[in-house]
């Protein structure tokens, strides 16, 4: 009889961590949950929303519903993109059979993106700086580097345009950029959100 009991009472302890397990589990998943409807949403004011939104919900933990940590985590992840776009290209420039023409626009390519990366970075560091007053003058240097970035950018696809550049190589660099472009033209998109909910 005694040993009935004990089972019993082993039986309900298991149910009850069970349940309080389950319970500690749909508490830390409600944040996330959340945090990811708030990047879906925010998505929709972009271009290429399916990117947007593949691109940044893994960072929903750190973006919470923050419309400015979802600006900055957009540039953040499109820096990324263009610095890996980069050395992916400098490599296959030195890579054996690759036209001089190619080679050229290739070298050509790395500078625009090269420049892109230093305005990425600069509008990372004006997003850090104290906002005060001066919200409005931070925001519009913030647009004006990511503007430029996606012109940079724009160029250097631009470079691979035109019969000579047939092949796998304008294949592969294009679909780089292309992705660079894409990202920053999401984060120019969040960036404005940014703005015009804060304002």
């Amino acid at each position: 009889m005694e040993s009935l009991s004990s089972k019993q009472f082993f039986a309900s302890l298991f149910i009850l961590l069970a349940i309080s397990s389950y319970i500690n589990s749909s508490l830390a998943a409600t944040p996330k949950k959340v945090s990811t409807e708030f990047i879906k949403t925010s998505c929709n004011s972009t271009t290429y929303q399916k990117l947007c939104f593949t691109s940044l919900s893994t960072y929903a933990n750190v973006i919470q519903t923050s419309p400015e940590l979802l600006a900055m985590t957009a540039i953040n992840v499109t820096l990324s993109s263009a610095k890996s776009t980069t050395t992916i290209m400098v490599n296959l420039s030195k890579s054996q059979g690759i036209s001089p023409k190619v080679v050229a626009a290739m070298k050509d390519c790395v500078e625009e993106l090269g420049d892109s990366v230093y305005e990425l970075k600069k509008s990372i560091g004006e997003m850090k700086k104290n906002k005060g007053s001066n919200f409005q003058l931070m925001i519009n240097d913030i647009q004006t580097w990511v503007s430029a970035a996606l012109t940079d950018e724009t160029t250097c696809s631009d470079g691979f345009q035109g019969k000579a550049m047939n092949g796998n190589v304008k294949t592969l660099v294009r679909a780089g950029i292309v992705n660079v472009a894409h990202l920053t033209s999401n984060a120019l998109a969040l960036i404005n959100r940014y703005a015009s909910l804060h304002g």
